[in-house]
């Protein structure tokens, strides 16, 4: 009888190279070899002899690094993407294994799927037309919005002549943020950022907003929501409705309770402005300018009943220790009392106005910024020291 070939001896048929040519690059290379009865060497052999390339590249997916650096124009910044793309995002992100090596690899389908629902949020500018292949109809139109917006406000390293104009604009003392944004072109955040590490005092004036400016028409709502839906930046649309960019990010947080343009997308929807606009919550109303007195009053007296009403049910009856200067969390009373009810030595804690947001706050040690303002000024003072040595991202 006539014994079969050794496994790797064997004519390699039409039809198992068929199943190699189609499967490479779309199942792993043991599978290949184990539906073939073939050695996993034998499969690898023959794909190179057929020209068939790296397993890794020869898939309709692109390894993660490479999907960076294609959407980045060549920078990748890998860690921040890792946590902006993949976990708040949700970029759909698979593990390929090749050998003893596993790769995050991305489908190109499902890059372009998640890519449609955050365009507003990814600068397509920065991206090569068809560096990924076939692109879908709406990234041609994205990417020339992105590069009208760039025009409008750049992104780049601020430079010494950029820094000499704006210091001599807010010598000035008469132009507004939205004048001296659309002069420099650039964001005003970027403008106040520029001029905190700058240490410029000047600031540019208010403008005084009346008629049409003073108030948000029909008009303007459409505009707003019809940008929003077609992806447009919030500095484009500014433009189209006369104004500056901050005043169109704090009316669609004031209603949207975001400034993530591709939320308010998703809750706009094809309605006018205004739909699928969440409930304002307490956190919220604290912080929007036509709420904030009313909240406030409204936490002030449920604070007061609430310690009222923790005090006639017994389970601290010298809560006014907390508004004291003589109680210490850890000594004590500082005074020597045990009972605050007969306590004359109660002093009152004063409050304290920060100089960096103005607001009102109660501390027993004197401070010149809240606890809140005190933490951004650190997070400042650590990202200006990245970027005077040379470690900010890029």
């Amino acid at each position: 009888m006539r014994q079969p070939p050794p496994l790797g001896s064997r004519t390699w048929k039409p039809e198992e190279e068929d199943y190699l040519m189609e499967k490479w690059g779309q199942i792993s290379v043991p599978s290949i070899a184990k539906k073939l009865n073939r050695t996993t060497n034998a499969v690898k052999v023959r794909a190179q002899r057929l020209g068939l390339g790296a397993v890794l590249m020869a898939g309709e997916y692109v390894t993660l690094n490479q999907l960076l650096l294609a959407v980045n124009g060549g920078s990748s910044s890998y860690g921040y993407k890792m946590k902006s793309w993949v976990e708040n995002r949700g970029l759909p992100v698979h593990t390929k294994k090749v050998n003893r090596c596993s790769f995050r690899v991305v489908y190109i389908e499902e890059f372009w799927e998640w890519a449609e629902r955050y365009r507003s949020f990814i600068d397509f500018s920065k991206m090569e037309p068809l560096a990924l292949g076939e692109e879908p109809g709406w990234v041609a139109e994205q990417r020339k919005k992105d590069f009208e917006a760039y025009a409008i406000q750049r992104k780049d390293p601020w430079g010494e002549d950029e820094d000499s104009r704006l210091k001599m604009l807010l010598s000035k003392h008469r132009y507004s943020w939205a004048e001296i944004s659309e002069m420099m072109h650039r964001s005003h955040g970027a403008i106040a950022r520029r001029c905190r590490d700058l240490g410029i005092k000047d600031r540019p004036v208010s403008m005084e907003l009346t008629g049409k400016r003073g108030t948000w028409t029909s008009e303007d709502f459409e505009i707003l929501a019809d940008g929003i839906r077609h992806g447009d930046s919030y500095a484009a649309i500014g433009k189209a409705v006369g104004r500056s960019e901050k005043c169109v990010r704090s009316k669609v947080y004031n209603d949207y309770l975001t400034e993530n343009a591709d939320k308010v997308r998703e809750m706009l929807g094809d309605g006018a402005w205004g739909h699928g606009a969440p409930e304002m919550d307490v956190r919220h109303g604290f912080y929007i300018s036509r709420t904030r007195h009313q909240v406030r009053r409204d936490l002030s007296a449920l604070a007061t009943v609430l310690r009222k009403r923790m005090n006639d049910l017994g389970y601290d009856p010298y809560w006014q220790r907390f508004m004291c200067m003589n109680w210490d969390d850890i000594g004590g009373c500082s005074a020597g009392c045990t009972d605050c009810d007969s306590c004359t030595a109660f002093r009152r804690i004063q409050p304290q106005y920060c100089a960096r947001c103005g607001g009102t706050f109660y501390e027993r040690k004197e401070n010149r910024f809240c606890a809140a303002c005190r933490t951004a000024r650190k997070k400042q003072a650590q990202r200006h020291w990245c970027r005077v040595n040379g470690m900010s991202r890029k």
